[in-house]
């Protein structure tokens, strides 16, 4: 796989989360723990795509 399209996916899956965690943080029924994880996968990806686009 090309490193841009890698990327791009990556970019993808952050977006989705990100509205992911909108979304929990906005439904009562999600606990505390949900939106922590999801914060945390959108973290990870964050720190892959700079990783990867500063090598």
């Amino acid at each position: 796989m090309a490193l841009s399209s890698h990327l791009e996916e990556l970019r993808r899956k952050h977006h989705t989360l990100s509205v992911k965690v909108e979304e929990a943080q906005k439904s009562p029924g999600t606990s505390d723990y949900e939106i922590t994880d999801l914060k945390k996968q959108k973290l990870r990806l964050k720190e892959e795509i700079d990783r990867l686009q500063s090598a």
